[in-house]
């Protein structure tokens, strides 16, 4: 039996791991740790970071293992090449695991957020396949980009007694704002989606490398300081190579 942990670690503060996800990580045999590329070492520079913070150097330590996350094919139908992606990055988990842990033993993966929200490992673990093991799945929760986004801000993710809708940049881009919703989260966007809506009475919140040192934040009206949020994000990826943001926006009466 092979036991997968995907374990939350939250947006690059180590202080954010829970309880739950240190337990999880010193109990494991084996972690996978993913690289994304030259442009993106600081990601995995983070989760090294929190292996040695939370497994310190005594002891007994479970093997750490990097390996190169495939491309996704940019061309063509965008979910297939989503789902033909996965299917790769679970080719490799299965062959790791086999490697290094022939007789079974416990996985634990580093996820950034939460597993649950816009993260592909759950769906990728259903296509986890180990020759000769049966696969266990455990989900350790980790603090979410919304929930730094609004903490740092200092604001309710919702308008009270109101719903708020979760969706990403390119839906947001191609359906335009949400029927019904008061608030909209936007996760996963390219850069500039909020450019597409009408921006009169509309507020947003933005933050850049939410929990990390890098970390920026603005917020005002959109139609105000839609463009400056623009200039910064291009700014920062400049400097850093990578950026990660999400932002939420509500319309104001």
């Amino acid at each position: 039996m092979i036991q997968l942990s995907l374990i939350g670690i939250g947006t690059g503060n180590p202080e954010h791991v829970t309880l739950a996800g240190v337990k999880a990580l010193r109990e494991a045999d084996l972690i996978l740790l993913p690289r994304k590329g030259e442009g993106k070492t600081q990601l995995v520079d983070l989760r090294r970071l929190l292996c040695r913070q939370i497994l310190g150097t005594e002891g007994e330590q479970p093997k750490v293992v990097e390996f190169d996350l495939p491309t996704r094919d940019s061309d063509g139908d965008y979910l297939a090449a989503v789902e033909n992606w996965h299917t790769a990055i679970a080719a490799i988990w299965g062959g790791l695991m086999e490697v290094h842990l022939p007789q079974g033993g416990r996985v634990g993966m580093l996820i950034w957020g939460d597993p649950s929200l816009y993260d592909s490992s759950l769906r990728i673990a259903e296509r986890l396949s180990v020759a000769g093991s049966k696969v266990a799945v455990n989900v350790v929760p980790g603090i979410t980009s919304l929930q730094v986004l609004t903490a740092e801000h200092r604001i309710p993710l919702n308008a009270l007694a109101e719903p708020v809708q979760i969706t990403t940049g390119r839906r947001l881009r191609e359906r335009g704002w949400p029927a019904d919703a008061t608030s909209v989260a936007v996760m996963l966007d390219s850069g500039g989606a909020f450019e597409t809506l009408d921006s009169d009475g509309i507020h947003i919140w933005w933050g850049a490398y939410l929990g990390m040192d890098q970390q920026c934040l603005i917020d005002g009206a959109l139609k105000d300081i839609g463009a400056t949020i623009l200039k910064r994000r291009a700014e920062l990826r400049e400097q850093h190579g990578w950026i990660m943001d999400t932002y939420l926006l509500a319309r104001q009466n």
